[in-house]
């Protein structure tokens, strides 16, 4: 069962605001029946009418996976005018990004009109690791490291990378970090915290899902044992 406005919206109807609108006026029918409640829930294939005219059944799923160039903002909508990672791939479905990367962030990002699946990728009880490949200025001290792997306390808690390791010397540095969490712009306030200055992030794996050979700014769409493996049916 899901959100009615939300049903709303990946039917194209109108944004979750705007459908929540249309709930609370009192203009939505589901299954012949009046609802006026917000965060009634009801079937995803049920009969919806606003206004006494049937809404269209949802566009069949997709799941996409995008190699984000910096630059893009990952969003459907941007008030400020930016280009999204929407726009980028300019598909004919209602697709919105699951989960966030940074504006100055690249790599891995997820795309759907698939709104159970992508609760499904982006809860931590599923267990679905992020890696990340950090190029970092100068050296790291084995005490940063320490500290990654001990955790950094955030706003949202502590923040502990699962596994971290390092390549390179004194002119320059990559760090791979593997975190289970995906806090906002979380990798950049952990190496802060611990004297690290970010040259480049980009994430690299989703759980099972890496970049492979997808070019900067290229997308594909998931195959059935990729959705499965991220949380599909």
């Amino acid at each position: 069962m899901i959100r009615l406005q939300k049903v709303m919206a990946d039917r194209g109807v109108a944004s979750r605001r705007h459908a929540e609108e249309l709930i609370s006026g009192g203009r939505v029918r589901v299954d012949g029946e009046l609802v006026t409640t917000l965060g009634t829930r009801v079937l995803e294939d049920a009969r919806i009418e606003v206004d006494g005219r049937p809404v269209a059944a949802a566009p069949a799923h997709r799941y996409v996976l995008l190699n984000k160039p910096v630059g893009l903002v990952s969003t459907a909508q941007d008030e400020r005018g930016r280009r999204t990672v929407v726009d980028h791939i300019g598909a004919r479905e209602r697709l919105y990004p699951v989960g966030r990367l940074d504006t100055d962030s690249e790599g891995v990002l997820l795309l759907t009109n698939d709104g159970t699946w992508a609760e499904r990728v982006l809860h931590p009880r599923y267990g679905h690791e992020r890696e990340y490949e950090v190029s970092i200025a100068g050296s790291v001290p084995a005490a940063s490291v320490a500290a990654l792997r001990r955790g950094i306390a955030l706003e949202e808690g502590v923040a502990r990378a699962a596994r971290v390791s390092v390549a390179g010397g004194s002119r320059g540095s990559t760090v791979r970090m593997v975190l289970n969490t995906g806090w906002k712009r979380q990798v950049r306030r952990m190496c802060a915290a611990v004297g690290l200055r970010v040259l480049r992030l980009r994430r690299v794996r989703l759980g099972p899902l890496e970049l492979g050979r997808l070019r900067p700014g290229a997308w594909r769409d998931l195959t059935t044992r990729e959705i499965r493996a991220l949380g599909g049916t």
